[in-house]
C-alpha cells in the first residue's frame, strides 16, 4: 500500500516524475476548457448525440451497458461523452426521471464544498486541523486536519460494525462528535463514515450556513442539478456522508464539473487547483470484501485506474452506485441501483426505531423486509429514509468490477 505525504516535496518530485506531467497536461487542458467557447454542457436538459458523432462505437457502449445489467440490481447506466448524452438504458419500470439514492457517492458532493471554501477564503487550507472549527477536537485528536478526514487517515476509532450504527441515531452528529482518537492521524487509512459527518459542522462552522445549503447554492443550482432530495437527519442535520437522491442523469452533472476541472461554462466553480489535487494518488492497493480491484482513495473520491492507460476516479456508493469520470478523454458514466423513494427529506424511522439497535445493516434492512412481509408495517409509508432492498444490492457489478472498468476504458480507444 502507497501513501504520498504532501510535504514531502523533494521526495515527490524524485519518485513522480510521471505524474508531474500528467499534471502539466491536466494544466493545458483546464486552461483549453475555460478558453473554448464550443464546450457543451447541458442546459435544462442534455443534448444527445450519436456514438459515432463523438469518436465512440456504439458496440463498445453496449458491451458496457451488458456487462453493467449482467446485475440485476442495476436501474441505470448513462453516458456522457463531451458534454454529450451518448447512451442510457433503465431497467423495466424505471426511466430517465426515477431517482437513485447516492449513499457514499454523496461524499464526493460534500466534499467539494471544501474547496468552494478555501477558494473563497472561508477555510484556509486542507491543512488546517479540524480543531480550528471544531472547539471539542482540544483533545488527543488536536492533530488530526481536514485533509486527515478526506483522505480518510483521521486515526478515529473504527469499531467492528465501522459506524454502521450512525445511520440509524436520531442525531448522527452527536454520534460522530463522540467517536475518540484510535491511532495518529496520516497512516492508516479507515474507510470512517465519521471523518465524512464531521464535514456538517466544519463547513457550518466555517460558513455560516448549513452544508446542504451550500450545497444547493454554490453547486447544484449552477450546474443545474435542480432535481434533488438533500437527506438530513432527524435533528436537522445535512447527511454529509451519504445521501442524495436524484436521477442518473442529474448525477452525470456533478460528473461533468470534475471532468471539466471544476468549470461549468465559463465559471470557475471549484478551483482547478483543488480538482487536481482531488484527482491525485493518495492511496493505492485498496481492496475490500466486495471488490477484487486494486483501488486508491483522494480527498472523498476513489481511484478505479490510475496508470499509462488511464486515470479514472469515482464517487462510489455502498450498494453498487458509481460516478465515474475520464478526465482525459471528457466522459463520464453514471451507473445507479434500483431505489424506491419513502418520500421526505428528513430521516424518521417510524416504528422501525424499536429493533435499530439490532446487528448490522444488512440485518436491519433484511428485518425491515420481512416485516413488510407480514404486514407488520409498509415501509413505503412507515419510514422516511433511503433504504435499499435486496433488489439493488449489487453482487455481479462487484465481482465484474475490473472487467467493467476495462471496457470503460476501451470505450474511448
Amino acid at each position: 500500500m502507497l501513501r504520498l505525504r504532501s510535504s514531502n516535496y523533494l521526495l515527490s518530485a524524485l519518485l513522480l516524475f510521471p505524474i508531474i506531467t500528467l499534471a502539466e497536461h491536466h494544466a493545458g487542458l483546464e486552461a483549453s476548457l475555460q478558453n473554448s467557447s464550443d464546450m457543451e454542457y447541458p442546459q435544462a436538459q442534455w443534448q444527445v448525440a450519436k456514438p459515432d458523432g463523438v469518436g465512440l462505437s456504439g458496440e463498445k457502449i453496449k458491451h458496457l451497458f451488458d456487462l453493467s445489467f449482467a446485475d440485476s440490481a442495476t436501474q441505470a447506466v448513462v453516458l456522457i461523452k463531451d458534454g454529450f448524452l451518448v447512451g442510457e438504458r433503465y431497467a423495466e419500470g424505471f426511466d430517465e426521471s426515477s431517482y437513485g439514492t447516492s449513499w457514499s457517492m454523496a461524499k464526493s458532493f460534500y466534499a467539494a464544498l471544501i474547496g468552494i471554501s478555501i477558494d473563497r477564503g472561508e477555510i484556509n487550507s486542507l491543512d488546517d486541523r479540524v480543531a480550528d472549527y471544531l472547539d471539542y477536537f482540544n483533545d488527543q485528536r488536536a492533530a488530526i486536519s481536514i485533509r486527515d478526514l478526506l483522505d480518510m487517515t483521521s486515526g478515529l476509532e473504527m469499531p467492528d460494525h465501522e459506524h454502521e450504527k450512525m445511520f440509524f441515531t436520531s442525531d448522527h452528529l452527536a454520534y460522530a462528535r463522540a467517536v475518540g482518537f484510535e491511532k495518529n492521524a496520516g497512516e492508516k487509512f479507515d474507510y470512517n463514515n465519521v471523518n465524512s459527518m464531521l464535514l456538517a459542522e466544519i463547513l457550518e462552522n466555517a460558513t455560516g450556513q448549513k452544508a446542504d445549503v451550500l450545497l444547493k447554492e454554490r453547486v447544484f443550482d449552477k450546474i443545474g442539478l435542480t432535481d434533488a432530495t438533500l437527506w438530513r437527519d432527524s435533528a436537522g442535520n445535512p447527511l454529509t456522508y451519504c445521501c442524495v437522491d436524484t436521477t442518473a442523469r442529474q448525477y452525470s452533472r456533478f460528473g461533468l464539473l470534475f471532468a471539466r476541472s471544476g468549470n461549468w461554462n465559463g465559471e470557475q466553480i471549484i478551483s482547478a487547483d483543488y480538482v487536481n489535487q482531488t484527482f491525485s494518488k493518495v492511496w493505492d492497493g485498496l481492496e475490500s470484501s466486495t471488490i477484487e480491484h486494486d483501488r486508491g482513495y483522494s480527498l472523498h473520491w476513489w481511484i478505479s485506474r490510475h496508470d499509462e492507460e488511464a486515470v479514472i476516479f469515482n464517487a462510489s456508493g455502498k450498494f453498487g452506485q458509481y460516478i465515474f469520470v475520464d478526465r482525459e478523454n471528457d466522459i463520464v458514466f453514471t451507473r445507479i441501483t434500483k431505489y424506491h423513494p419513502t418520500g421526505g427529506s428528513v430521516q424518521d424511522w417510524g416504528k422501525l426505531r424499536y429493533i435499530n439497535w439490532l446487528g448490522s445493516v444488512n440485518f436491519r434492512r433484511k428485518a425491515a423486509e420481512l416485516l413488510d412481509s407480514l404486514g407488520v408495517i409498509e415501509l413505503n409509508t412507515s419510514i422516511k429514509s433511503p433504504v435499499t432492498y435486496e433488489d439493488g444490492t449489487s453482487k455481479a457489478f462487484f465481482q465484474n468490477y475490473s472487467e467493467i472498468i476495462d471496457a470503460l476504458v476501451d470505450v474511448s480507444r
